[in-house]
């Protein structure tokens, strides 16, 4: 598995906006082959911003760059540009190989 996240410093008062454009919009992702899961992650609350992170699961890297240049990826992000005024700085991406996975025993 793969796990690809982008932080996001947004702006004291534009917490409610931020999380308007993410959960409004379509983000093309249920079809794309490797997607497994999307979370939207709010964080702590700083001094001057209100730490948020978009994680995505993928069944593989390769399955993640392969959506990184798809059309669907275009689409989801086509709008990206028109929000810079919500968050500080651009967002942060870190992606991540799974080396252990542990679940719930029953």
């Amino acid at each position: 598995m793969f796990i690809a996240m982008n932080r996001f410093r947004v702006a004291p008062g534009a917490e409610a906006d931020f999380e308007k454009v993410w959960t409004s919009r379509d983000s093309h992702l249920g079809g794309v082959p490797g997607f497994i899961a999307f979370h939207l992650l709010r964080g702590p609350d700083r001094e001057d911003h209100v730490l948020y992170s978009s994680h995505t699961i993928w069944r593989s890297r390769t399955d993640f760059e392969a959506w990184t240049r798809s059309e669907a990826f275009r689409r989801a992000h086509s709008d990206a540009g028109s929000n810079r005024s919500l968050y500080l700085g651009h967002p942060e991406f870190e992606g991540f190989d799974v080396i252990q996975t542990i679940g719930p025993t029953h």
